[in-house]
């Protein structure tokens, strides 16, 4: 992924921002020839650092080629939202804000019991903000196991890692103020979001002069 350096992030923890609220993501590999196939990614965080995880079906071409060693990308997409021209206070050409993270690393094929902890640890996470949580702990081992059978469970430990945060840091005061409030008419929850992170980077910026 190209970056400008203006939009070169190397905040750690909005990276882990990105991949906690978008982790529903692009595994992408070119082992015979070029896949990618959306799952849903965890991170995990230790002393070395930190690698990702998720798993796709069996029946997936990807799952029936990769192997321990093989490189993949991982692309997450944060918040974004399109930049009219017409918001600016002087002729330009519009463009588009957002937030993202791709990572290329390495993968390890998941053991059956890291991928019962990988799918124990998923589901709990989405589970648990549900009026009745289903739980793999209320689904039963045996049941939870048979299920595991048709998916492919990876770990991806990093080798690459490039976070992007394109705010209109090429903007004047006056330029940002006027996308952010454009953003925030909207009511599109991405542009809102992005019209908040401006906002915060314009305050910071301020605080710095």
């Amino acid at each position: 992924m190209y970056i400008p350096k203006i939009y070169r992030s190397e905040d750690s923890e909005l990276m882990k921002e990105i991949i906690s609220k978008n982790g529903f993501a692009l595994l992408i590999s070119d082992q015979e020839k070029l896949a990618a196939t959306h799952s849903m990614f965890l991170m995990n965080e230790s002393d070395e650092g930190f690698y990702l995880e998720t798993h796709i079906s069996k029946g997936n071409f990807q799952a029936k080629v990769l192997k321990d060693g093989d490189e993949v990308l991982c692309d997450f997409l944060g918040a974004n939202s399109y930049i009219s021209s017409s918001w600016y206070d002087h002729k330009n050409v519009s463009t588009w804000n957002y937030e993202a993270v791709q990572i290329r690393g390495k993968i390890k094929l998941m053991t059956d019991e890291e991928l019962y902890e990988h799918l124990r640890k998923l589901t709990f996470k989405y589970e648990k903000p549900q009026k009745c949580p289903m739980l793999v702990e209320n689904m039963g081992e045996e049941y939870v196991r048979k299920e595991m059978r048709g998916a492919f469970g990876i770990n991806i430990f990093p080798t690459e890692i490039h976070i992007a945060s394109k705010l209109s840091q090429n903007r004047d005061e006056v330029n940002t103020e006027r996308i952010i409030s454009s953003l925030k008419e909207t009511h599109h929850a991405d542009s809102i979001k992005i019209a908040e992170k401006m906002k915060e980077n314009l305050e910071i910026t301020k605080q710095n002069i």
